[in-house]
């Protein structure tokens, strides 16, 4: 069965937390929705290629890239080494759709997401409407879940240790589901954003799992949300955003919020309260005119965020302060810099943070750094084995 049964105690736990749960550049083209399906979530992922990777090649890590093809969505696997270099793993089916396209046609982050322990990774199909569950193993992806995502074009996805959360765009909601290592995915319930949000660009736990924040870059406002011990969202708190089209962002290690202004060129820093309110600590911070600033990803000791910029060509680097002050690490912005035409749309860091790779749509090349102790960055040899401007959205690596 696509849901395994729960035993009586699991059920119980279960019903209270549904009852809970109840209670002009790149990154701001707008796709058209895709139509609701009628397709069943239990159909076959696709083909699964053999694993090429073994424990004696001296894998340490993993970078995923998910292909959004609008006939079959797919992960492309790749295992990452010591000193940074990417060695593909091969393609692994989804068992969902996406939507196609050519240039950032979700227009979010997070379209992948890994569990908190890295051992689980998460895929939107904004195509079909659901999302799919992976085990990551030494030989790249095993396909463990398939399920209906709560509503309309998934475009984003947030892991806690066992409870998923899943923004979809189309109809401004966040699914809740319950999940478990064994591939089990059940679904608890479906929280509304606020009234009049749009756009919603990206949602992410903060580190102490204790609230969660969407994105919405065409209402330009951020809803955050406080989560209780049962994973259960509170009603949302609505702030407006201070730079236009806020999209990307992720967590310093305060608990700030560090969201790049899109509309603005900019990027600012929120602080948020256990009940979900933010408010303005610093910001924008401008990138001194690289375009479109759209993801951002923040090092695990909390010194620095990167922002991809897609429009530049290039990445942008902030020192984070005490007080979540933002510093621009090089004059004109360009503290990465990825060569004509790369147009980044995605970027992540390894677990230790010594490493940043970038989504590279116009040239289909996973772009790589390495970070170095001030923040700056030297650039590294790209990966090919993407397909350029063919839509692919959604970067996670560990």
């Amino acid at each position: 069965m696509y849901f395994e049964s729960l035993t009586n105690t699991n059920r119980l736990g279960r019903a209270a937390m549904l009852a809970a749960l109840i209670g002009a550049s790149a990154c701001t083209d707008r796709a058209p929705l895709a139509p609701a399906v009628n397709a069943s979530p239990n159909a076959a992922p696709g083909a699964v290629a053999d694993g090429l990777a073994s424990d004696e090649r001296g894998a340490v890590g993993g970078v995923f890239v998910a292909t959004n093809d609008a006939s079959a969505n797919a992960v492309i696997a790749f295992s990452r080494a010591a000193d940074g270099t990417l060695t593909s793993l091969g393609t692994f089916g989804t068992g969902g759709r996406g939507v196609g396209g050519t240039a950032d046609p979700l227009a979010s982050q997070f379209a992948l997401t890994l569990s908190p322990d890295r051992q689980y990774l998460f895929a939107v199909n904004a195509g079909s409407n659901d999302v799919t569950a992976f085990r990551v193993t030494s030989a790249g992806l095993q396909f463990l879940a398939r399920v209906a995502s709560g509503g309309v074009r998934p475009v984003s996805v947030a892991a806690s240790a066992h409870t998923l959360y899943v923004l979809n765009a189309g109809d401004n909601t966040i699914g809740i589901f319950a999940w478990n290592g064994d591939g089990t995915v059940e679904p608890l319930g479906v929280r509304a954003l606020s009234a009049g949000a749009a756009g919603g660009a990206a949602i992410r736990l903060s580190r102490n799992g204790r609230t969660l924040t969407v994105t919405e870059r065409e209402s330009n406002t951020i809803d955050g949300f406080a989560v209780d011990a049962n994973g259960a969202l509170s009603a949302p708190l609505t702030t407006p955003s201070t730079g236009a089209g806020p999209f990307g962002f992720d967590y310093a290690l305060g608990g700030e919020l560090i969201v790049s202004d899109a509309g603005t060129g900019a990027t600012t820093s929120y602080t948020q309260s256990l009940d979900g309110t933010i408010a303005l600590l610093d910001g924008p911070a401008s990138t001194e005119g690289q375009g479109a600033p759209c993801w951002v990803v923040v090092t695990g000791d909390g010194r620095f965020a990167y922002v991809a910029n897609a429009g530049g060509s290039s990445i942008s680097g902030f020192a984070i302060g005490q007080r979540g002050q933002l510093t621009l690490l090089t004059p004109g912005g360009r503290t990465g810099d990825l060569g004509t035409g790369a147009q980044p749309l995605d970027l992540d860091l390894s677990r230790d943070s010594r490493f940043l790779y970038v989504l590279e749509n116009g040239t289909g090349k996973v772009g790589a750094f390495a970070v170095q102790p001030n923040g700056t960055l030297v650039h590294l040899a790209d990966t090919p084995g993407l397909t350029a401007s063919a839509g692919f959205m959604g970067l996670a690596a560990f």
